[in-house]
């Protein structure tokens, strides 16, 4: 069975400036290919932080240079790379997670979940369609930031014919760091009840309204234990390894899916 190497990139980030973020991000990762890892993960709006200035920030996916820049990167590092930027789409704006992969294509999830404490259900609209994408034969679930304290959206909802509905949940975030154990608890708590591996990417730094990130980006197997856990609040890149095979025996072993409660969600 197949064995995904991800990558988490945990930078500090420069307010609503889409180049130097770009630049930085770019320095980060180096000479990092698909030699070194198959999927780069980078934060919740990485190219200008969390930014409610969607009418100035926010471009359409066909001129978005944070789209563009994306895709170029999976195309030379010959990897998927994925991170979440602000988008302009048939006249509303969304806080958009783009998959990058190396032949060019897009695939997108936009954001169920806005955080009304900070205003984003106001400045963006509400996705209303989970998305499910593949990689050496991992199904990976989509998320971003909020998105995470609320369980029902993200449980596994297999049809008739199926166990589990994705092998990892990828959630990417500004989560700040006076909430940091809500954030850690919360990935380990996803990946124990889904029996599947988590990945979470949060950032560092302080943004423009002075709110701090304490990263905390973690890489959780199916038992909710951390294979990458550097609680840290300087910027870092990391690699772990998902192993398909070690999921299935754990599924087989413990099979506490046999007991959910099967449901489907009305989007």
């Amino acid at each position: 069975m197949s064995k995904l190497r991800v990558t988490l990139v945990q930078p500090d980030l420069q307010w609503e400036d889409p180049t130097a973020n770009c630049r930085h991000l770019d320095a980060l990762l180096g000479d990092m290919s698909g030699n070194d890892t198959d999927l780069i993960v980078l934060p919740e709006m990485f190219a200008t932080g969390f930014t409610m200035n969607s009418r100035e920030m926010a471009e359409p996916m066909e001129r978005s240079q944070s789209v563009a820049w994306l895709r170029d990167q999976a195309m030379n590092r010959q990897c998927v790379v994925t991170g979440s930027v602000a988008v302009l789409d048939n006249g509303e704006y969304y806080n958009r997670l783009i998959w990058a992969t190396p032949d060019g294509s897009l695939t997108h999830y936009d954001k169920r979940h806005l955080f009304r404490m900070a205003g984003e259900h106001e400045r963006y609209g509400m996705g209303s369609q989970r998305a499910i994408v593949e990689l050496k034969g991992f199904r990976l679930l989509l998320s971003v930031c909020y998105d995470l304290r609320f369980p029902v959206w993200l449980r596994q909802q297999p049809d008739s014919e199926e166990h589990f509905e994705y092998d990892a949940l990828l959630c990417v975030a500004n989560w700040p760091a006076p909430r940091r154990q809500p954030w850690r608890t919360l990935l380990q708590a996803r990946a124990i009840e889904n029996l599947c591996y988590v990945i979470g990417v949060n950032r560092v730094g302080e943004d423009a309204k002075k709110l701090s990130y304490a990263g905390d980006s973690m890489l959780i197997d199916f038992k909710g234990e951390a294979l990458i856990d550097e609680p840290s609040d300087t910027p870092f890149v990391r690699t772990g390894v998902l192993d398909l095979e070690a999921l299935a025996k754990f599924r087989e072993k413990f099979p506490a899916w046999m007991d959910a409660d099967r449901f489907r969600v009305d989007y």
